[in-house]
């Protein structure tokens, strides 16, 4: 018999039986995984597909999360990543080289900004920004440079959808890489590899895995060699996704289609309601029907999103004294959640940017956003009513 201690560690394990299997997915928390032959697991490592090797290179369970959000998106295949600006800063870091331009919506989540910007200040890529709604701007900027068009579907805080059929096929008629962050969308409101994108980026931290537990990130694509370009670039920049992160978003997705359809309604409630509020100068909410985006937003989107924001009348000061005057809602950074977190995105999200990007991005100095999330819409509305109050001194 073994010694003990040999037997500790080598405990036993088997594969679920071929008669049976589980109804959940499976969580593979191995760092490694072992072979026969030597020669079995040399041709192992040859791509993102083939038998698992070593966790960053792949992993049962991250690579089921990967098929099930192909599958969503109605892409080739998928790549994980360790979180949302893994994905964004792998793809630009496999894709572009010194010299290339990007040409990048102007409103922007503020991370990806200042990933774009330390590429153009390090590394020589030059950065040009449009507006979203005009084909002709794009098409000005495009040269023999132009590597990368970079759009959002619900832009990150003014919910600007920008012209993604126009500007995407304008793009693929250039030869140039379109990719879109649907993060704020979900494959249930949008799925830009229909609307003509080769990637579609997501922080999956958010809707996706949706309960405010999870860091991660995927890039799904329309075809499967960019995708197998952009793995052998990225294996070795360690922003693999970890397994548990990636069973937790898996048990999220399940409940996605719901969640989304009880974030829609709860926002277009609170939507209207602000609209009509006299501390509220701006209300940016895609499905509203003052919103610039509103005609195209009912033919790109299925719902408008659980994301709006607001201006109010009084500046960065009264933005401030509303995320810290509400009750229900949280001020907390990220979005998607099923709790309704609020922020001032001046001084949190797009702090990278100065007053002159805040303002070319149509960020104002008293702009407060708001991730609604799935609590009972009149709960939300009355914490939204009496943080307005608090934040003017108004008694009633």
């Amino acid at each position: 018999m073994k010694d003990i201690r040999t037997r500790a560690v080598h405990v036993a394990h088997e594969p679920p039986a071929p008669t049976s299997r589980p109804l959940s997915v499976p969580l593979v928390q191995s760092s490694a995984f072992a072979f026969d032959s030597a020669g079995e697991l040399a041709a192992a490592m040859a791509g993102p597909d083939g038998p698992y090797v070593y966790g960053r290179r792949g992993n049962p369970t991250v690579r089921t999360l990967e098929r099930t959000l192909a599958d969503l998106e109605g892409g080739a295949g998928a790549l994980a990543f360790a979180s949302g600006m893994g994905a964004i800063s792998g793809v630009l870091l496999a894709l572009l080289r010194p010299g290339d331009r990007v040409i990048a919506q102007r409103c922007l989540y503020g991370g990806t900004y200042a990933a774009l910007t330390d590429l153009a200040e390090r590394y020589g890529i030059e950065v040009a920004h449009i507006g979203g709604d005009d084909v002709g701007e794009f098409e000005a900027l495009a040269g023999p440079r132009t590597r990368l068009l970079l759009l959002e579907t619900i832009a990150n805080p003014t919910a600007q959808v920008p012209d993604l059929p126009g500007l995407l096929a304008a793009a693929r008629r250039r030869g140039v890489i379109g990719a879109v962050d649907n993060s704020l969308a979900s494959p249930v409101l949008c799925r830009p590899i229909e609307l003509g994108a080769d990637i579609v980026l997501h922080s999956t931290t958010k809707y996706l895995a949706g309960h405010s537990d999870v860091i991660g990130g995927a890039a799904v694509f329309a075809d499967d060699s960019l995708r197998r370009e952009v793995w052998s670039r990225t294996v070795e920049l360690g922003a693999s996704a970890d397994p548990f992160a990636a069973w937790l978003t898996l048990r999220g997705i399940a409940t996605l289609p719901l969640r989304m359809r009880a974030h829609c309604a709860n926002a277009g409630l609170l939507a209207e309601r602000l609209a009509r509020h006299p501390a509220v100068t701006a209300v940016h909410w895609p499905w509203l029907g003052t919103h610039p985006s509103h005609a195209r937003a009912r033919t790109v989107l299925s719902g408008g999103g659980g994301l709006l924001s607001f201006e109010l009348d009084g500046g960065r000061e009264a933005g401030r004294a509303f995320v810290e005057g509400v009750r229900v809602a949280r001020l907390a950074l990220s979005l998607g959640g099923v709790e309704t977190l609020v922020t001032h995105p001046a001084s949190t999200s797009h702090r990278e940017l100065d007053e002159g990007a805040l303002a070319r991005a149509g960020i104002g100095a008293g702009l407060v956003r708001m991730s609604v999330g799935i609590e009972d819409p009149e709960d939300l509305w009355r914490d939204t009513e009496q943080a307005l109050r608090s934040s003017f001194g108004l008694t009633k």
